[in-house]
């Protein structure tokens, strides 16, 4: 049979929107399937049919970066409103900004730590030094030492990978800042926003092109009754050669607890407060009411906690699992007309716009032929 499409894209996640939009605009034909009933996938959002907040349905998703063609792209999709994300973690009773900063470390051991130039003095006092950190325990034990290092991420990293951060790579906590000022914003980048309209919104604009056809509720098989050149698969990797008799890989998935509340004001102080201490059973809890100052007279919470059961989130980085992922990353270098691209293709954590980035990189270097 004749291929009827160039590019059969398996996940209308942003790895494969992405590429979907890039080859569409170069003039192929391009067929997106998506297990779930709907697209953008973690990063889908909608209006809680209850409040009318927009709410996201897989945790929430704050947008930035530092890559202005990335800024460029995803701006060509619909507007977006500068956020400036900010996370507190409840800790010890008290709640502290986080990454940690002047205020985190006055609050929590009582110091009266006033400047710069005091933080870096106090931090070189506290910090253990490695050649080399081999673990998220040294990065951590590196970046602000034991005091709080046992408070705010150690039992945190558990709840969340299950895992001590001993027992995993130092990617894991090398993506937490540390900052020796006032300053409590999450992230640095240049550019901070959220959708307007949300993600799916987006995503929606970017995947509206007459080369691009969409089939939801369509699972990856290798029987579908479809004729295309190059297949796209931005699933769990394992999944894929599930027949190959290798082991599974791990990951970690999310589980929700949402609840509504009657307040035209806020059920916490923060949009996003983390649960460092290990007597909690959560990781988190969202309330979506904050992000974009939306005014309401009910809130939206959604409490987290992770799991070993469920749709994949995270891939689980330890060196057990990355020797096992080398062995269907070899397995994929001979797939001929096959491609992994994205986070759980590529059992690798991606920041959004990375995960744009990515796929662009791998569309230019690979796919446009």
């Amino acid at each position: 049979m004749e291929p009827k499409y160039d590019f059969c894209i398996v996940g209308a996640g942003l790895s494969g929107s992405t590429i979907a939009r890039l080859a569409a605009e170069d003039g192929k034909k391009v067929l997106v399937i998506e297990k779930r009933d709907h697209l953008a996938g973690n990063t889908f959002d909608e209006i809680d049919p209850m409040t009318g907040i927009r709410v996201s349905r897989y945790g929430a998703h704050i947008f930035h970066t530092n890559d202005q063609e990335v800024w460029d792209f995803v701006n060509r999709f619909g507007s977006w409103t500068p956020w400036y994300h900010r996370v507190i973690a409840e800790c010890d009773g008290k709640l502290v900004p986080v990454p940690a900063n002047i205020e985190t470390v006055n609050t929590l051991l009582d110091l009266n730590i006033a400047n710069e130039q005091e933080m870096d003095s106090w931090l070189s006092s506290e910090r253990a030094a490695y050649a080399a950190a081999s673990n998220s325990e040294e990065v951590a034990l590196s970046r602000v030492g034991p005091r709080l290092y046992e408070k705010l991420f150690k039992h945190y990293t558990f709840k969340q990978w299950a895992k001590y951060p001993s027992e995993l790579e130092p990617s894991v906590l090398e993506r937490i800042p540390v900052r020796t000022s006032f300053d409590a914003r999450y992230f640095s980048d240049r550019f901070q926003a959220l959708p307007t309209n949300g993600y799916i919104s987006i995503v929606e604009s970017m995947l509206d092109h007459p080369n691009i056809a969409i089939k939801l509720n369509c699972p990856w098989s290798p029987e579908l009754p479809i004729v295309w050149k190059q297949l796209v698969f931005t699933g769990p990797i394992d999944m894929y050669f599930k027949d190959k008799g290798l082991a599974p890989l791990e990951y970690r998935s999310i589980e929700f607890k949402k609840e509504h509340h009657v307040t035209s004001g806020f059920y916490q102080k923060n949009s996003v407060v983390n649960y460092s201490d290990p007597t909690n059973e959560y990781t988190r809890c969202v309330e979506y009411k904050h992000f974009l100052n939306q005014k309401n007279p009910w809130t939206v919470t959604v409490k987290e906690k992770t799991s070993d059961v469920g749709e994949p989130y995270y891939p689980v980085p330890t060196e057990a699992n990355r020797a096992l992922y080398q062995k269907y990353k070899e397995l994929a270098d001979k797939a001929e007309g096959v491609h992994f691209v994205g986070r759980l293709a590529s059992y690798k954590y991606f920041n959004m716009d990375q995960a744009i980035r990515n796929a662009m990189d791998y569309y230019r270097k690979s796919l446009l032929v």
